[in-house]
């Protein structure tokens, strides 16, 4: 074990209060102790990426208890309710519930088309829809498969969609498709400064921040899930709101999201990518 007289010599420690800090913490809730520093001075990523901390008045009760099935944050601890989302969807995990939409005859099994008519419904256009299956079913059919051979078909079994979860992402997801809390949180908290959106400058921080070394595959479905994201929901003010990615995440928005191209398509204001 090192002493203080080695850490001091090799540069890495300091007075506790020069060295040490919690940062800005809403309302002063969250306790000094040895236990719980957040950042290190001589380390500066750690005081300029800070994880959250729930106040201690947060409704959301242990932020690192992965959730099954409901996409619990702070502000929205019970998941999604509106339309009893939730409730409908307790039997599926929130990986589960996200890959939902796509599967339109709702037997468990996604077909190329379910991702293309998925993606042209939500208002992607002929290009890009098929980029997306190409990408998504080339990468995820023979993970998810039940067999050793390859479908021939590429489909993708959504039993086993937990076996797709990939490096360098932000971790929301663990890995048996449970939905995070706390590396939700630490998304705004870490790359946005505690706001609740996202810039496309934010984003991209949070990209390279969340990376992993030789993570070619990672790196890619990274950019390609947010990119996507952002085309989706293309902000007129160039902010992602914070509900709406949660809401990305147990894809309850994208029900509502392709209804509302059906009627900007009908009205003649649809504009597609």
């Amino acid at each position: 074990m090192m002493t203080d007289k080695v850490w001091y010599a090799a540069g890495l420690t300091a007075e506790r209060n020069d060295s040490l800090t919690n940062g800005d913490v809403p309302n002063g809730d969250f306790e000094f102790s040895t236990s719980n520093v957040r950042s290190v001075n001589q380390v500066p990523i750690t005081s300029r990426q800070r994880p959250w901390v729930a106040p201690k008045n947060s409704p959301l009760k242990n932020p690192g208890l992965a959730r099954a099935n409901i996409a619990a944050t702070h502000d929205k601890p019970d998941g999604t309710t509106d339309d009893s989302w939730a409730a409908r969807h307790r039997h599926q995990t929130v990986l589960q519930q996200h890959c939902e939409y796509f599967d339109r005859d709702r037997d468990g099994i996604l077909w190329p088309s379910d991702t293309f008519v998925g993606f042209h419904n939500l208002g992607f256009g002929f290009f890009l829809s098929l980029l997306a299956l190409v990408i998504i079913h080339i990468n995820f059919s023979y993970p998810t498969s039940s067999s050793w051979l390859p479908d021939p078909f590429f489909r993708i079994n959504l039993l086993n969609i937990d076996r797709t979860k990939h490096g360098s992402d932000s971790d929301t997801y663990d890995s048996q498709g449970r939905f995070r809390p706390q590396q939700f949180e630490d998304i705004f908290s870490k790359y946005a400064d505690g706001a609740d959106h996202l810039t496309i400058w934010t984003l991209l921080e949070q990209i390279k921040g969340q990376r992993n070394v030789s993570d070619p595959i990672g790196w890619g479905g990274a950019m390609f899930e947010w990119l996507a994201t952002y085309l989706m929901l293309w902000p007129e003010d160039g902010k992602m709101r914070k509900e709406d990615i949660r809401r990305v995440y147990d894809g309850s928005i994208f029900h509502q999201w392709a209804r509302d191209v059906e009627r900007k398509r009908k009205a003649g204001k649809m504009r597609r990518w």
